[in-house]
């Protein structure tokens, strides 16, 4: 998989599917990220949260925002971006939420 960069209030963030994404996702959800419901806003914002939080953690790159404060600093269209290019695998660029190879 390509790396994502996520632009968030100016400044850019790793972002990739780990281990660490997808407990995190267990613990804010309480289901396996195979049991992620794809078309759910809620489901896909706390995956993207949890795949740059553990993303930040594994390159050491501060990230203090709340699955809240993220959710409010980014909009469906910057979501549907970030899908399109981790399904892509490409990093392509998107508004807001701005994936970067």
């Amino acid at each position: 998989m390509a790396k994502i960069e996520i632009e968030i209030n100016g400044e850019a963030y790793p972002c990739r599917p780990t281990m660490g994404a997808m407990l995190r996702f267990k613990e804010q959800t309480g289901k396996e990220i195979t049991e992620m419901d794809a078309s759910s806003f809620t489901e896909l914002c706390t995956y993207l949260w949890c795949c740059i939080k553990s993303a930040c953690a594994r390159e050491q790159k501060q990230f203090d925002l709340s699955l809240i404060e993220f959710a409010d600093s980014i909009d469906p269209d910057d979501m549907n971006a970030w899908a399109a290019a981790v399904q892509d695998g490409n990093g392509g660029e998107a508004s807001g939420a701005d994936p970067k190879a």
